[in-house]
């Protein structure tokens, strides 16, 4: 492609919206969100590896999903900004790539505890929700997260344009 900024925003809009139907995948099961979540889409926060475009992509995404499940404010805003946290920290870790899926763990693990406590009211429960959602992260995020990036890596040369 000739334009890259048309193919950054166009990959960028692709991963967003990619982020948001398998969030409602997940939501539609009654895993994307609460005490208990492993949201199918957080295995896409290893594309940052492949395109810097996937920072934007995964941010948007993550906040549309959160606006569109009925997230309360401070999940829409802060619960988002970990995943772009997680998202910025990946695309850093790009030249090693079994450490690319761990910003992302490890910003939702300490910011969505914190969410669920002061913007869902769980209180008291700061070090069970970081286990759950740490699980859940791993889950996600590290084991189908690593999944894709080798199925992704192994296909590369097919894909158009990944940086």
């Amino acid at each position: 492609m000739k334009n890259k900024k048309v193919l950054f925003l166009t990959q960028a809009a692709m991963i967003a919206a990619l982020y948001v139907v398998l969030t409602f995948i997940a939501n539609a099961f009654g895993l994307a969100s609460g005490v208990i979540q492993i949201r199918l889409s957080e295995a896409l926060t290893v594309l940052p590896f492949f395109t810097p475009a996937a920072v934007p992509g995964l941010y948007v995404g993550c906040l549309l999903a959160n606006l569109l499940t009925g997230g309360c404010l401070l999940d829409i805003l802060i619960g988002s900004l970990a995943t772009l946290i997680g998202a910025l920290g990946a695309r850093a870790l790009r030249k090693w790539k079994w450490l690319v899926p761990l910003p992302n763990i490890v910003a939702n693990t300490i910011i969505v505890p914190f969410v669920l406590t002061v913007g869902y009211g769980f209180e008291d429960a700061w070090w069970y929700l970081m286990l759950t959602v740490g699980i859940g992260e791993i889950i996600s995020g590290g084991i189908l997260g690593m999944f894709l990036l080798f199925v992704f890596k192994k296909h590369v040369t097919r894909l158009p344009d990944f940086q």
